[in-house]
């Protein structure tokens, strides 16, 4: 079973935990530290010999092309994120497509090939956001990760089927929701970020194992390179919650990850998403 292996490429100042304490017009003076985490993945998927997906902002694309070049020569798939980690249900319908023809730009500038893929910033593509689908479809999009089928306090479509689904009547578009178990009779996350980082390694293998057999479908898993960067600044305004989230088990994330990454069989996004149109037609 090849599963899709992706990469939300933010960095340590633009995640929803700190939306709150830490003002957009006050990124540019805060200590980047996307390029070098976002290189540390790259060797780790080279060393694993594993292919995955970048979905980056296109924030990040217009200060660093090239890295989403290196991205793009090692034979990656460089995706969208947005432009600088709005998440959609605070914009209005054309403000979401000013937000993605603009990274879309960027990307495609920096890593010299077409985008095709996008993922909303924090899986913010929920049911109060029905014309989502319809305007990425519009704007040429072949799939969207978008969609966390769960219950959380920051985002969340509980009613969302768990595995790929058209969400268009008239669109070849396909949405790949983020992995979720089942669990006592409750759906609980398992494709990874803070899940991934914070419960035991053994959660995550028997539940991709359950997708992968039980279910017979592939995992859909992400992280950030933040998350292998256990020398990250520290917010400590920041909600206690959030900083629990945010900076919990950073030292151990990348010997996680290389575990992972040699249990199961990784690809891209985009080859996981042609495999699986068969299941939606």
């Amino acid at each position: 079973m090849l599963n899709a292996l992706s990469v939300d490429i933010e960095d340590w100042f633009q995640v929803g935990a700190f939306e709150t304490v830490i003002a957009r017009d006050d990124w540019d003076a805060l200590a980047h530290r996307v390029e070098r985490n976002s290189d540390a993945v790259l060797d780790l998927f080279d060393r694993a010999g594993v292919k995955g997906t970048f979905f980056t902002l296109g924030w990040v694309a217009e200060r660093y092309p090239a890295l989403i070049r290196r991205i793009a020569e090692a034979g990656h798939e460089v995706a969208s994120h947005g432009w600088d980690h709005r998440r959609v249900f605070t914009m209005q319908p054309e403000e979401f497509r000013a937000d993605i023809r603009k990274a879309r730009a960027a990307l495609e500038v920096a890593a010299g090939e077409r985008v095709s893929g996008y993922r909303a910033p924090s899986f913010s593509i929920d049911a109060r956001t029905p014309w989502a689908h319809e305007i990425l479809a519009e704007e040429g999009y072949a799939y969207s990760s978008s969609v966390a089928p769960v219950v959380h306090d920051h985002y969340g479509w509980p009613e969302a089927p768990r595995f790929a689904f058209a969400p268009c009547d008239d669109s070849e578009l396909i949405e790949l929701p983020v992995t979720t178990a089942r669990l006592g009779g409750r759906t609980i996350a398992a494709g990874g970020g803070g899940f991934f980082r914070l419960l035991p390694y053994r959660f995550s293998r028997w539940a991709i194992g359950r997708v992968n057999g039980n279910d017979g479908r592939p995992a859909i898993f992400y992280f950030h390179p933040w998350e292998i960067d256990p020398e990250q600044p520290r917010i400590e305004n920041a909600p206690l919650r959030s900083r629990v989230r945010h900076y919990s088990r950073l030292s151990a994330m990348e010997a996680k990850l290389e575990r992972l990454l040699r249990d199961f069989r990784w690809g891209r996004v985009d080859r996981v998403a042609e495999m699986q149109k068969a299941t939606v037609q």
